[in-house]
């Protein structure tokens, strides 16, 4: 795809982005060095704390942009019923969301900031999940050997829980993932003018 001479960084060490990120035949380098640390306010609205966080990790990037590049940086989070799931912190975090997730429908938000050396846009994306009644015997299988702490809500639709759990999704697929990569091609293509 052709972006002219601008250089795309993607400001996250989420496999699942870059994998993504690459789907759109887009050349880019990764740098996640930033010293955002991410917390919000208590009043942010729950819809809004992934727009919150994904800006604050643009702006706190470690060195200043020069004219050509782009950054791309983005956060994700799933909300059941009125629950913010972030990433688990241990195993037994991890069963508490799983749980909580089994038989009720769900929100997966991901919100993507672009930035340049003079403007910043930042969009979301909502897609909404419907889990089966998972058994504590497939929560605890998936636990540990897909070990799912690098992910919003403790699992990734591509892997096993995703194969056996989900019974529908409304919206993007690739939103779930972490990445809503029809809005971001979208919103780059915007950018870039």
């Amino acid at each position: 795809m052709n972006i002219g001479n601008r250089k795309i960084i993607l400001g996250s060490a989420s496999p699942r982005r870059k994998e993504l990120l690459q789907g759109l035949d887009i050349d880019f380098e990764v740098d996640t060095c930033n010293d955002f640390e991410e917390t919000y306010s208590d009043e942010t609205p729950h819809e809004k704390i992934p727009e919150v966080l994904s800006e604050g990790k643009s702006f706190g990037f470690h060195r200043e942009l020069k004219d050509n590049e782009i950054l791309i940086t983005s956060d994700t989070l799933v909300l059941c019923e009125d629950k913010v799931m972030g990433k688990p912190r241990d195993r037994e975090d991890a069963y508490q969301m799983l749980k909580l997730l089994s038989g009720r429908p769900h929100k997966v938000i991901t919100a993507v900031t672009l930035r340049d050396s003079e403007r910043h846009s930042t969009f979301s994306d909502t897609a909404k999940v419907f889990f089966k009644h998972l058994t504590d015997s497939e929560i605890y299988y998936y636990i540990d050997n897909f070990k799912p702490f690098d992910k919003a809500g403790a699992y990734g639709i591509q892997e096993w829980i995703g194969y056996i759990g989900i019974e529908k999704i409304e919206g993007s697929y690739f939103n779930i993932m972490g990445f809503p990569v029809h809005l971001v091609y979208q919103e780059l293509m915007k950018f870039i003018g």
